[in-house]
């Protein structure tokens, strides 16, 4: 492993040398990538043994990252550890990256930032909102996905596409680095405030453009359709998983067994509960905070569809009002008893869709058992 201590700076002159001279303490490859600041910070850094790579225009933190990936990769770098320029945060915190990356070289690594109580109230609640968001998305806990102090393993950046270019980027791209198979993890780092810090983040531009991404990633995480999986060859290196492959993969771990039958279950709850309009925020919404296969949990949903699961349940729910089954249909029946009918089906749905919910999830379970058991022995 080789490792690079990535600044990207813009208009940071005040605080940018104490940071490259504290990041020359812990590391000899230093590298400033300067995102067209007002003033070049070549004359600060003169005499220091540190590179700068300067951008004339500003293009965001985010093409940054992305551009010293490149960079790093062409000089034999296997990671980068971002930290920013602001002098926020602590580069003597340095080494606990680098033994994080030397146990879990494949793995995206977040600063987690000890919040005191000088840190202001809008840092706290943006750290717990975008948390929420990306357990939405992709079911896994991000204690804070808003951390600038990171070590990306190149091969994330190069080969993750994203199309935010500014600060949302650090978001996206912990987001489909999970959902393309990489692992994530975490150090806990501390964080300063200092009164006369710079910040460039906007409230209006920044937080827009993070509803913007939160909302096309939440959209896309519900959407029926595989993400592009990778995984790590003999040699060591990154390869992009077949579709075929990724499920055969799926089929042969033990614990997607169990998850599998949950996603059906889950499906089959929300298509039979007598609950329309919220159902389907159900679906979407479980799917996602429970990490579920979204392709099962949609396509056992679509088995409610019609007139099958809404009529068994009208009729459990008539005969819990009346004790016997509803068999006369007729225009009082299902007219002018129309409301009576719709009770009877929200009561019914209540008994209904939990027995679907477990039939499926044993039918299910039992299959992904028994093809598993098949994968492995076909293997031996």
């Amino acid at each position: 492993m080789k490792l690079l201590i990535v600044i990207p700076h813009y208009n940071h002159l005040t605080t940018l040398k104490s940071v490259v001279r504290r990041c020359l303490a812990q590391n000899p490859n230093v590298a400033v990538f300067d995102d067209g600041s007002d003033v070049s910070p070549e004359a600060v850094l003169k005499g220091l043994p540190v590179t700068l790579v300067h951008f004339e225009k500003n293009r965001g933190k985010g093409a940054i990252l992305q551009e010293a990936a490149k960079w790093a990769a062409e000089r034999g770098f296997s990671h980068i550890v971002s930290i920013d320029a602001d002098g926020q945060l602590d580069p003597a915190e340095y080494p606990q990256f680098a033994k994080a990356a030397e146990e879990n070289p494949h793995a995206l690594i977040i600063g987690v930032r000890k919040f005191g109580p000088d840190v202001p109230k809008f840092s706290q609640f943006g750290r717990k909102f975008g948390g929420f968001w990306v357990h939405l998305q992709t079911g896994k806990t991000v204690n804070d996905i808003q951390s600038g102090y990171r070590c990306y393993p190149v091969e994330i950046l190069n080969h993750i596409k994203c199309f935010s270019k500014r600060y949302a980027f650090e978001v996206e791209i912990a987001v489909r680095a999970l959902w393309a198979g990489f692992p994530l993890a975490e150090v806990p780092v501390s964080v300063a405030y200092p009164e006369t810090r710079v910040s460039h983040f906007s409230k209006l531009k920044d937080n827009l453009r993070l509803t913007v991404l939160n909302t096309h990633l939440t959209v896309r995480s519900m959407l029926p359709i595989p993400h592009r999986q990778y995984y790590v060859d003999p040699a060591g290196q990154v390869e992009k998983r077949g579709y075929w492959e990724a499920l055969v993969l799926n089929l042969k771990t033990p614990g997607n067994i169990t998850k599998n039958a949950l996603s059906a279950a889950w499906g089959i709850f929300c298509g039979a509960i007598a609950l329309p309009g919220i159902r389907q925020l159900m679906l979407f919404g479980g799917a996602g905070w429970w990490n579920l296969n979204r392709i099962l949990t949609i396509s056992f949903e679509k088995f409610c569809i019609g007139p099958i699961v809404p009529a068994l349940c009208i009729e459990v729910g008539f005969f819990l009002r009346y004790g016997r089954f509803l068999t006369e249909f007729n225009l009082t029946t299902l007219g002018r008893q129309f409301w009576q009918r719709v009770w009877e089906w929200v009561l019914g749905s209540c008994i209904v869709a939990p027995l679907l919910a477990l039939c499926a999830f044993l039918v299910v379970w039992s299959i992904g058992y028994l093809v598993n058991r098949g994968l492995c022995a076909r293997e031996k």
